[in-house]
């Protein structure tokens, strides 16, 4: 398993279209992919699950990853959460 604390650097938070892109890119990998934000954890392949955290922008959110191809997911989402 590999995490990694971040702090969500889009305007818009995660939330609407960039969750929607953000669950779309994890869906690309076999690992399951976790996003956790004040003790609550939810699946990173679910639309419902990453709107229910509503993170912000300058929040910190951890995510986690865990399977074949957790390091390049771990890669993918991270440049996702500091590039778009």
């Amino acid at each position: 398993m590999v995490e990694k604390e971040l702090t969500i650097q889009l305007e818009t938070g995660l939330q609407a279209r960039p969750a929607a892109k953000f669950v779309q890119e994890a869906n690309r990998f076999s690992s399951d992919i976790f996003l956790e934000k004040d003790g609550k954890r939810v699946n990173a392949k679910s639309i419902m699950g990453v709107m229910s955290l509503a993170i912000g922008s300058k929040e910190v959110v951890e995510l986690q990853a865990e399977g074949p191809d957790e390091q390049q997911a771990m890669d993918s989402l991270i440049t996702f959460i500091e590039n778009s």
